[in-house]
């Protein structure tokens, strides 16, 4: 979900490419952000092609709505997880579709807001909910609450950190004094954690942390298969899904997913990724991987 109203989605032009949108089409874009992806499809379907997207993150849904408002009837936004995929099909009477597109991951208007604190770089408060009018456990609730082992796991797993289990005991020792609450006191807490000679060259060395805990707090990987393959059993014959991961716990998924569904035929034998002039536009970029599969006819 890289991009914001005005900005180009990650890998527009190849998502275009494999999903081939065309008029009297219907589409879903099940991680709909600020619309970027949509935006795209409906004016390459146009003048009658349909989409219906969803977002699970209020805030953002309501830049997609001005966003796309020019499309007026043909584009639904609904407020939802993919994971409801099956409920908001039948809700909005959808029994096939052409395509659909998961743009997993955060937004640059999720990054950006501090108030946010999906990151490190700016002062605010350990939050990382997507949905922070839908209540639910925020990193701080977690880093309060969660015993060491648990956290030296969620570390392990979700951030493929090597200093997993030393950072946990950071985190415990400096609890015991006082809350952890504020994003950039983790950062400098994990950054001390780690020895210097460790450091990743390429990235902050609270990035794994923070990922972790984003994963943690909004369940990512948790249903992503079964939503996946609900998007895959709903596609017309000829229909294509397309999805782009940024980290490669949710690539291998996607991986496994499309390659174990024999309802699909996979297009991409390696993820596409972005080429250097779109990395260098947008930074953030750089980590995303598409795979993309047709639905087998009959």
């Amino acid at each position: 979900m890289i991009g914001r109203p005005g900005h180009a989605p990650v890998l527009l032009p190849q998502v275009l490419a494999f999903l081939r949108p065309i008029p009297d089409g219907l589409y879903l874009d099940l991680t709909v952000g600020t619309g970027g992806h949509a935006e795209g499809i409906l004016e390459a379907s146009g003048p009658t092609g349909r989409l219906v997207g969803l977002d699970r993150d209020r805030e953002v849904l309501l830049l997609a709505r001005e966003r796309l408002a020019r499309f007026e009837s043909r584009v639904r936004l609904v407020h939802a997880d993919y994971r409801d995929l099956r409920a908001v099909a039948a809700a909005e009477g959808l029994e096939a579709w052409d395509g659909a597109l998961l743009d997993l991951g955060v937004s640059s208007v999720q990054l950006d807001d501090p108030a946010r604190g999906f990151a490190f770089s700016r002062s605010g408060p350990l939050d990382m909910r997507m949905d922070r009018a839908g209540g639910g456990a925020t990193a701080a609730d977690l880093l309060r609450d969660l015993p060491e082992a648990e956290l030296s796991r969620i570390l392990r797993e979700y951030g493929e950190e090597r200093w997993a289990r030393r950072i946990a005991r950071r985190i415990g020792a400096a609890r015991a004094v006082a809350p952890l609450t504020r994003t950039d006191a983790l950062a400098d807490l994990v950054a001390g954690a780690i020895p210097r000679r460790a450091w990743p060259k390429r990235i902050h060395p609270a990035t794994r942390t923070f990922q972790a805990l984003r994963i943690a707090v909004n369940r990512e990987l948790e249903g992503l298969a079964e939503a996946l393959g609900e998007a895959i059993h709903g596609l017309r014959p000829g229909g294509r899904v397309i999805v782009i991961a940024f980290h490669s716990l949710e690539d291998r998924i996607v991986k496994q997913v499309l390659r174990g569904s024999p309802e699909v035929t996979v297009l991409t034998k390696k993820p596409l990724t972005p080429g250097p002039e779109e990395v260098a536009a947008n930074p953030r970029a750089r980590s995303a991987k598409l795979r993309a599969a047709r639905r087998v006819e009959g």
